[in-house]
């Protein structure tokens, strides 16, 4: 029987302005797809990043172009239809994304069971989600806080003055802080910095430097004081070994990897190298963070705070209670999407 898909976009506000060092944006475009076989339908999401450079139109188009392809393979299991499709769209793994969770959560359907369950993980080991703070003043990012009482705030930095805001921060909560300055840091500034942050109860840096920065951070991985994560520096599974010794642990995006399946395979490789693992969103709904959530026992450290950053949601299917995340016991992604959407 072969395979159906359909697919939307969409573009989600965001409750408050969302600001990294790279920029601000207000709205989340992504694309939805929906893959259905035997009757049973997956969702599955990616959404487009500036930083990447493939919008929502060219998943469209791509996916139109090769759409028959998509639809004539005989599927059984989700690893074999990954790398027919990673083949076909060699050059968009945010597609491929979008593709693979719909895959998977349409397995876990036929099979009857939530993925976890389907990969046999204890759910009760998945660590505590974390909130993130993204750069505004030092008012609006303290009202953000208060907002939203949590155990972890994921806080964006890389800018002039960010060790100071986060000295005001720490004066209003004793959560604990993680610090993510996507790249924005020199050398320099890393070494000066990280020690402070330290002070501060930070537990952990997020892309401390530029992605192609590989000699400062063999240099900044033998003196901070601090655990490093590689965020741009790990798109794809090759990226897992070259980060060893240059970070201790990597964040794993499912839409940058390319879905589900590479990202089991890198969550291996980086336990061989005795390396963390975060799995982070890039503010996708309850579709693609229930993704992330079905991984979440087999990791160290979780960032997927998307369906609370943005206004809207497409879909249900997970609680957030003080940054412990819950799934339903519905198979597959074990979320319903709602009908208006």
């Amino acid at each position: 029987m072969p395979l159906s898909i359909r697919y939307k976009k969409i573009e989600l506000p965001f409750r408050y302005p969302f600001t990294i060092s790279k920029g601000t944006k207000t709205h989340q475009p992504a694309l939805i797809v929906e893959l259905e076989h035997r009757g049973k339908v997956g969702y599955g999401e990616a959404p487009a990043i500036a930083y990447y450079n493939i919008p929502v139109e060219k998943m469209i188009e791509d996916l139109e172009a090769k759409k028959k392809f998509v639809e004539k393979f005989a599927f059984t299991e989700p690893d074999r239809y990954w790398h027919y499709l990673h083949h076909l769209f060699p050059k968009n793994h945010f597609l491929v994304c979008a593709l693979d969770i719909a895959t998977w959560d349409m397995y876990g359907k036929l099979r009857g069971k939530p993925l976890c369950q389907l990969w046999n993980l204890d759910y009760s080991k998945a660590p505590v989600c974390d909130y993130t703070i993204g750069i505004d003043t030092v008012e609006k990012m303290v009202e953000k806080m208060q907002e939203k009482p949590w155990p972890i705030y994921k806080i964006k930095v890389g800018v002039e003055g960010d060790v100071e805001l986060v000295k005001e921060l720490r004066k209003h909560t004793d959560a604990v802080f993680r610090v993510d300055a996507n790249a924005g840091w020199t050398l320099a500034q890393a070494l000066e910095k990280i020690p402070q942050l330290k002070e501060l109860g930070v537990e952990l840096v997020e892309q401390p430097l530029a992605k192609d920065d590989w000699d400062g951070m063999s240099i900044l991985y033998k003196k901070s004081p601090l655990p490093l994560i590689a965020d741009e520096a790990c798109v794809y599974e090759q990226d897992v070994q070259k980060c060893f010794e240059h970070f201790h642990g990597i964040n794993i995006k499912l839409t940058k990897c390319s879905g589900i399946t590479p990202a089991l395979r890198m969550i291996t490789k980086a336990r061989e190298l005795n390396m963390k693992i975060m799995i982070g969103c890039m503010n996708e709904t309850t579709i693609g963070s229930a993704a992330i959530a079905h991984l979440a026992p087999l990791v160290d450290y979780i960032d997927m705070d998307g369906p609370l950053l943005l206004a809207k949601d497409i879909a249900t299917g997970l609680t957030y209670d003080y940054g412990k995340v819950g799934v339903s016991d519905g198979a597959g992604l074990g979320i319903e999407v709602k009908k208006q959407f």
